[in-house]
């Protein structure tokens, strides 16, 4: 006799879970409070559709926050396996230029979404929308609209706190914690952070990326871009040195990041440029021979002093390390994901509640991290792929 499994969220790390049990060994029911699945899923589409990313897997691990919790999943379902899947239902992928796999040209996101749910009916998996989670019942069978619903399995996959408008509102973490659970908090993460920027700066700046820079905090460094916003800076040169900064923060009550304007110069070669460049106006310098933006240009006249602007020792050392304070994170609905949830401590290896047996947690709402560019996505991949064929074997 089949087993019955209740997955409770309708995200990828259900998605996949779902499409990896063994239909011969468990019938499947995925429980979804929308109207319809895998909203966040469309939502993070819109901003480029990173599916994951194709780096190798001893650097891909090393991107994650509580990376020995996932070794396991991650290397049990890589970013390789995972576009082998897609292609296997239709999706075609191909690496970008920033080495981040997207669907191959053409295929929108509603389209990768609608191939997944495709093959999860194919595998007779039945989803039922319009269905929350409440609470568990003596027996601890989960509670759905009211309603217990007995099961020899509960798969919980109930998202962070961000993009509340998707259905990810966190307002499960009161419901594990009142039954004993270890929870933490949520916290914004891969977000914008506050700078106070000189008026004039920001008046002329506004909206202005800056490019193949590199931004460090607690020796961390994250190359990319960053953009000059009224509120303060965002973007994967910034997103990927959240842990770093939330820490400064909650310890602090503010943080310093440093930015190097010029990553592909050593301090010498930026002092020598300078020293022996054939202009005499300090500008004109940076312009030619640096190739600095206006940007960076006005970024170090704004917050340097005369002396140290015309000073090409001091110069130099603040372009290739230039400290800015934040003072605070952008609010957790305005972040790409979120940090906190259920805390680590409270599962097992193989993500079951060390105090409720055969009550299972995955994705984005554990205490995990992970910046953008398809490290969050293959996570929760990965995630649902190692649990599923961990049951497949228990049963």
């Amino acid at each position: 006799m089949k087993k019955e499994i209740a997955i409770i969220g309708g995200g990828p790390s259900a998605f996949l879970l779902a499409a990896f049990l063994n239909p011969e060994k468990f019938r499947v029911t995925i429980y979804e409070k929308n109207k319809t699945a895998g909203r966040k899923f469309l939502v993070a589409g819109k901003g480029g559709f990173n599916l994951t990313h194709s780096e190798p897997m001893d650097q891909f691990i090393k991107r994650y926050t509580s990376n020995t919790f996932l070794d396991k999943s991650l290397h049990h379902f890589t970013n390789t396996d995972f576009r082998n899947w897609l292609d296997q239902i239709g999706i075609s992928t191909y690496i970008g230029s920033s080495k981040r796999v997207y669907p191959k040209e053409g295929i929108k996101p509603i389209e990768v979404l609608n191939a997944i749910l495709k093959n999860l009916l194919a595998k007779g998996v039945t989803l039922k929308y319009e269905h929350t989670f409440v609470d568990w019942d003596n027996n601890h069978n989960p509670i759905i609209n009211h309603q217990s619903i007995e099961v020899d399995y509960t798969v919980f996959s109930l998202g962070g706190s961000s993009w509340k408008k998707t259905g990810s509102d966190g307002l499960w973490l009161h419901i594990f914690s009142n039954n004993g659970i270890k929870t933490k908090v949520f916290e914004a993460s891969n977000c914008a952070y506050q700078i106070d920027w000189k008026p004039n700066f920001i008046q002329k700046h506004a909206g202005t990326p800056l490019k193949n820079v590199s931004i460090s905090c607690h020796e961390k460094i994250q190359k990319g871009e960053a953009v000059i916003t009224n509120f303060g800076l965002e973007g994967n040169a910034i997103y990927g040195l959240s842990p770093q900064i939330r820490e400064q923060l909650f310890t602090h009550s503010k943080a310093t990041i440093f930015i190097d304007l010029k990553p592909s110069l050593t301090l010498e070669n930026v002092l020598s440029k300078i020293k022996n460049s054939i202009y005499k106006n300090t500008t004109q310098v940076l312009k030619k021979e640096l190739k600095l933006t206006v940007a960076q240009i006005d970024l170090l006249k704004a917050h340097l002093s005369k002396e140290t602007y015309l000073n090409p020792k001091s110069l130099s050392e603040n372009i290739k390390n230039f400290p800015l304070r934040i003072n605070k994170a952008a609010t957790i609905d305005e972040a790409i994901s979120s940090v906190g949830g259920i805390d680590l401590k409270s599962l097992t290896e193989k993500f079951e509640l060390k105090n409720m047996p055969n009550q299972y947690c995955i994705g984005e709402m554990l205490n995990w991290d992970a910046p953008t560019g398809g490290y969050l996505l293959q996570g929760c991949a990965s995630m649902g792929v190692f649990l599923a064929n961990h049951l497949n074997k228990k049963y």
